[in-house]
């Protein structure tokens, strides 16, 4: 199976091209462009230099969410206008899923954040055990401080050190620190090869879950945000407020 993978779900973008033997072609970019300006040329560069046509790509894969939401709307647009441009399926990959991709086979335990901003992260906890892959918790946004205390939790339960990666690691990393050095917690940080998204492993989970049948149309797929935008959030705010005035 050969799969078109795309995550635009945070601060990076990353477009692969894999099969179930190898990462044909990955592109990973985490500078100061918006992914409007980079993910198709991306798509389209490693295209290019791996002379594929992409009407052989089996399925297309698109870590869903959650994210930035102007991320995920690119990505989701993207992997939509592809898949019904060329007939073929997607292949939905939880963003945080995707993440803990990058360290395949680790039986620590897995920790990835993305800044949700206003001290709320995204993220989920992770493990492999007898080498299969298990949510140890599905991904949420929630405090940081709530994470940390599943993170002691699930640590202390299976004796394991956690491993913390994603895009939320450096702008928590003191809290992180002080928090799980007075559980008593071991934990270390992924290295900086490892430590955001990157489509090849985005595709790696896709294969799995197109095994297990987890293909949709490019029509049905929707991306998941899990809160709601600040501009939506704001205009909630403002019509609370109108609401309140005119009751005076």
């Amino acid at each position: 199976m050969k799969i078109l993978a795309l995550d635009s779900s945070g601060l990076v973008a990353s477009a692969a091209i894999l099969d179930e033997e190898s990462v044909i072609a990955e592109y990973t970019m985490n500078y100061k462009k918006t992914h409007s300006q980079t993910l198709l040329p991306m798509v389209d560069e490693i295209v290019r230099m791996t002379q594929q046509d992409l009407k052989t790509l089996d399925a297309i894969a698109v870590a869903a969410g959650p994210g930035s939401f102007t991320g995920l709307r690119i990505g989701s647009a993207t992997a939509k206008g592809l898949g019904q441009a060329l007939n073929k399926p997607l292949i939905s990959v939880p963003t945080l899923e995707g993440l803990a991709y990058n360290l395949f086979g680790s039986e620590s335990i897995i920790c990835p954040m993305m800044d949700a901003r206003r001290k709320q992260v995204y993220t989920g906890i992770y493990t492999w055990s007898d080498e299969v892959f298990q949510v140890l918790m599905d991904q949420t946004a929630c405090p940081v401080e709530e994470v940390l205390l599943d993170c002691v939790r699930y640590s202390r339960k299976a004796d394991r050190p956690v491993i913390l990666l994603g895009d939320g690691v450096p702008v928590y990393r003191e809290m992180i620190g002080e928090k799980l050095a007075e559980a008593g917690t071991h934990y270390l940080f992924a290295p900086p090869h490892l430590n955001r998204q990157r489509a090849g492993a985005v595709g790696v989970r896709a294969l799995e879950l197109a095994r297990e049948g987890k293909l949709e149309t490019a029509a049905s797929h929707v991306p998941v945000y899990l809160r709601k935008s600040q501009a939506e959030r704001e205009l909630e705010r403002k019509k609370a407020a109108k609401a309140e005035v005119s009751d005076i």
